[in-house]
């Protein structure tokens, strides 16, 4: 059993950057992939990023790509996304997500654990 903790959250202006960290325990880290989500009010949950169990693949939402990067680091069992040039429509609550080692899906029903979230919101 996985758990999940996500931090770094808050509030930024348009253009700022934030790095959010989820720290993982009570798993072997390394067997999962981890991905990140993200949640609007009244919006769908929606992929935002995701990596294998390496680390040595990569993929992200197309409205995220070159902005934001997914990184792990599987000695600190930590996963984390870097967003840089964060804009208003980035506002959600972020979603650290982990599923057996395979291959990254992007739907959320994909992956069996969750963390709690953590706001992000980003001012115009």
């Amino acid at each position: 059993q996985v758990q999940l903790v996500e931090s770094g959250g808050g509030l930024v202006q348009t253009g700022g950057s934030l790095r959010l960290s989820c720290a993982a325990s009570g798993g072997s880290f390394s067997r999962y992939v981890m991905a990140w989500f993200r949640q609007a009010p009244g919006k769908e949950r929606e992929f935002v990023a995701g990596i294998n169990w390496s680390g040595g693949s990569t993929y992200y939402a197309d409205s995220v790509k070159g902005r934001f990067t997914i990184s792990r680091d599987n000695s600190k069992n930590t996963v984390y996304l870097q967003m840089n040039s964060l804009k208003p429509e980035d506002t959600a609550v972020y979603y650290c997500a982990a599923r057996p080692i395979g291959w990254v899906p992007v739907g959320p029903y994909e992956y069996g654990y969750w963390g709690q979230g953590t706001q992000v919101t980003v001012s115009s």
